[in-house]
């Protein structure tokens, strides 16, 4: 019989909420991350190369909305799914759909739903969509985030106390009388009365002649490197606080050999390997991954990612593309499923 703390947040599922204050999309932020997910094209560190793909302020990379994401999922964590303990939450599965690129300036509106809560064992699989809308009532992107957590009653203890003086303090403390205290999320009862259109799809401008692609074709291979550095700097620009990924304690007590990459940040990693043969960082449509496994990144020594791809299907009247993304990292498969859609100029 489930406890009756599992039934209230089992009941949860189906809550809408609308996050109060918009996101404004800063040009150094932009860089910031573009940097922290070594996505090197021109047009996301300045306005040259946005302009050569038809934009006039710096294009947010492909993964850049897991940011407004990370702060809509901590805000539910800290409000709504109170349960769980924050040191044990761990990603399992991210789409985005992208209807136009997040751009520098953009000011993001945010709703979220707590789709579905699915109890497994001691863990909780809880999967949370997304909408995210410009200034301009757009429609940017749509997508959802599924995470396992466990309960903070079930937490070791000797975990708590390990990661009580580590754990990274990703926000201040609020205030007494602080307005924005418990109102960061406001529950709605629909979707809300704000039109919002989905925009038509722009121009891209892709390298690979789509003419002379074929299914089943293979993308040239590639590789990434990261360092504990590089961890450190992608959990500050993320707003990622798990403890997991800068400490050899907090690993350890969780069952890892050391410290280990964030999921997200493979996956950004993922999108500069098919950007850098795209040669465009707006083409893709929709960026689907299963994470399965973990890259470890030792004190001494940089880790290197191995990156393939092959095209499973392609579409001559939309001129576009299914590829399907490959990732290992000492021998291990880091994504259960990796699938990119993509358009071809």
């Amino acid at each position: 019989m489930a406890e009756p703390g599992a039934v209230d947040t089992a009941s949860l599922a189906g809550r809408r909420f609308q996050v109060r204050d918009h996101y404004q999309v800063g040009r150094e932020k932009v860089r910031e991350f573009a940097r922290a997910v070594q996505n090197h094209h021109d047009a996301h560190y300045a306005e040259p190369g946005a302009r050569r793909l038809g934009y006039d302020s710096v294009v947010a990379p492909p993964t850049f909305a897991s940011v407004i994401g990370m702060a809509g999922t901590n805000a539910l964590l800290d409000t709504v799914l109170t349960d769980y303990d924050l040191t044990q939450i761990l990603q399992t599965d991210q789409v985005f759909e992208m209807h136009r690129p997040i751009l520098a300036g953009d000011s993001i509106r945010t709703q979220m739903l707590i789709e579905s809560i699915r109890q497994f064992g001691d863990n909780d699989f809880i999967t949370v969509k997304f909408e995210l809308a410009n200034q301009h009532d757009e429609i940017l992107q749509v997508g959802s985030t599924t995470i396992v957590a466990r309960r903070g009653a079930e937490v070791d203890p000797n975990l708590i106390e390990a990661v009580d003086k580590i754990f990274m303090h990703s926000r201040p403390e609020p205030e007494p009388g602080d307005p924005f205290q418990h109102d960061t999320l406001v529950p709605i009862e629909s979707d809300t009365d704000e039109q919002t259109r989905i925009p038509p799809p722009r121009a891209v401008h892709t390298g690979p002649n789509f003419d002379e692609l074929t299914a089943g074709g293979q993308l040239p291979p590639g590789t990434a490197s990261l360092t504990r550095g590089d961890l450190a700097n992608y959990a500050g620009v993320a707003g990622d606080p798990n403890p997991i990924h800068f400490s050899e304690r907090a690993a350890e007590l969780v069952g890892l050999p050391t410290v280990v990459a964030h999921g997200m940040l493979t996956m950004g990693l993922a999108a500069e390997y098919l950007t850098a043969w795209l040669g465009d960082p707006t083409a893709f449509e929709k960026f689907s991954v299963r994470f399965s496994g973990f890259v470890p990144v030792r004190a001494d020594a940089a880790s290197t990612i191995e990156f393939t791809g092959k095209i499973k299907s392609l579409d001559p009247e939309r001129r576009a593309g299914t590829i399907v993304l490959g990732g290992t990292a000492e021998g291990r498969k880091l994504f259960g499923r990796a699938v990119a859609e993509v358009r071809f100029s």
